[in-house]
């Protein structure tokens, strides 16, 4: 087992979740400790009352701490949230004449320079997907590296991932505030792949979508690389909103009814199933059709998994999905969201568990074993990756995954300088120089003027 305690901090829309963890036998993470408290302060994954958020990591930070018996300084912390984007981005660089082969220095020079792609205003670069590398023009195979490859320039295609640079710094206050330091940032899909994913899923071709409370999010890998990235701002709360507003009853009971009845196929319940609902104070209780409900249901998933859907053949891979879809996250407990699912996309489907990456002498194992614990786990084990790659002086995935290393929350704040103030000009002296420049002008022309009168009159003499 490894020494290396890595701490994964869940800001979510419903919950605030931290993990403590260590790498176990097997290469799975052992967690030494959980915390988890009601989320406050963060709408759509993104943070809206920073003390509300610092105090709610606060809590779950420290069930963790008391349960791991360490004390916890840094985190991990995975972002999501409607603003992060993603874009394909192209660069190169020359082979410095001296380097018979190409060597890591090149390859990281190469991916360095994407962090100054110019982007649109507010926006920050969180990750870097190489693609595909060539060599002088010519595609290397996915089994090849560049480092040993013999070239002048080295080209690569890459997956850009960027958010809202003012969203990223209100998590990193609310981190801070909580008395805490961001070791790095994490796109949360990326990290539950890291849980619920295996390298043959990744190689033959999978759809990761994590249903959280305020956003889906979806991660699209092929031949072991990560292709696509997409959050949409649709997820459990909107269901719950929708059950709420179409029953007329609380929230809460809104949200309990989701969980323990709700269907996401109306032909899968009976027809004359009935809830009863307590009336509030002296109110008669609420009787509500289990197929009302479903049908309540059925019609928003349906809407996020068209959405889904098409993310999948935006990406261009929709017919390369050999291990199908995967489900995780808090809404992927839904009954019959696994059916609905292939039915709208087309694709088998399963539900993800992190029971392959997760060492069954875990605290809390059973609870833990839920598709909503999916980023939390997946952000220990990125951390750990990271920090034996580190060790090694390899980076993590070197063939797959993206550059790390790049200090996101730092780069934000070095602000570039401002440009001088402009100097008043002294007229006089530009004003003088013009006159200088234009005697100039006309005195060279007017020999050039007597050269060819010159010449001409000779001629006509002769």
């Amino acid at each position: 087992m490894g020494t290396e305690i890595i701490v994964g901090l869940d800001i979510g829309t419903t919950k605030i979740a931290c993990f403590v963890g260590v790498r176990g036998e097997n290469e799975r993470v052992k967690i030494l400790g959980f915390g988890k408290t009601e989320s406050t302060g963060v709408e759509h994954g993104v943070v809206k009352n920073i003390k509300d958020a610092a105090d709610a990591i606060r809590r779950a930070v420290d069930e963790a701490s008391e349960q791991a018996n360490v004390d916890i300084d840094e985190v991990w912390v995975g972002i999501a949230g409607q603003h992060i984007k993603s874009r394909p981005s192209q660069g190169s660089t020359p082979i410095p004449a001296d380097h018979v082969l190409i060597e890591q220095e090149d390859v990281d020079r190469l991916i360095g320079d994407q962090y100054n792609t110019m982007l649109e205003p507010g926006e920050e670069i969180v990750h870097i997907f190489p693609q595909q590398y060539y060599v002088d023009n010519e595609a290397l195979s996915r089994d090849v590296f560049p480092v040993g490859v013999a070239g002048k320039v080295l080209k690569a295609d890459f997956h850009m991932v960027t958010g809202n640079a003012q969203n990223l710094r209100y998590i990193k206050y609310a981190v801070e505030r909580a008395g805490l330091k961001i070791k790095g940032v994490v796109l949360e899909p990326v990290a539950s792949a890291k849980a619920v994913l295996d390298d043959s899923d990744r190689d033959a071709g999978v759809a990761m979508v994590d249903i959280g409370g305020g956003t889906t999010d979806i991660a699209i890998f092929h031949e072991g690389i990560i292709r696509h990235t997409s959050v949409l701002p649709l997820a459990g709360n909107a269901i719950t909103n929708d059950i709420r507003e179409g029953c007329n009853i609380l929230r809460k009971q809104a949200e309990s009814l989701k969980v323990k009845f709700g269907s996401c196929l109306v032909q899968a319940v009976s027809e004359n199933d009935v809830i009863s609902i307590p009336g509030i104070r002296s109110q008669a209780p609420r009787e509500i059709y289990v197929k009302t409900l479903a049908g309540i249901i059925n019609a928003r998933t349906k809407m996020i998994m068209e959405q889904v859907d098409y993310e999948i053949k935006l990406s261009g891979f929709g017919k390369k999905l050999i291990a199908g879809v995967v489900l995780t996250g808090g809404g992927a407990q839904l009954k019959n969201i696994k059916d609905l699912c292939a039915l709208v996309t087309a694709t088998d489907t399963r539900i993800g568990i992190p029971n392959e990456h997760l060492e069954p002498d875990s605290v809390n194992y059973n609870e833990l074993m839920h598709p909503m614990y999916a980023t939390g786990i997946g952000l220990v084990l990125y951390g750990l990756e990271t920090a034996e790659a580190k060790e090694a002086k390899v980076e993590p995935g070197a063939k797959k995954e993206e550059k790390s290393g790049f200090d996101l929350f730092a780069d934000m704040d070095k602000m570039p300088p401002a440009p001088p103030a402009p100097q008043p000009v002294d007229e006089e002296p530009v004003a003088k120089a013009k006159k200088k420049k234009k005697e100039e002008d006309e005195s060279f022309g007017k020999a050039i003027s007597r050269f060819f009168n010159k010449v001409f009159d000779e001629g006509i003499d002769e």
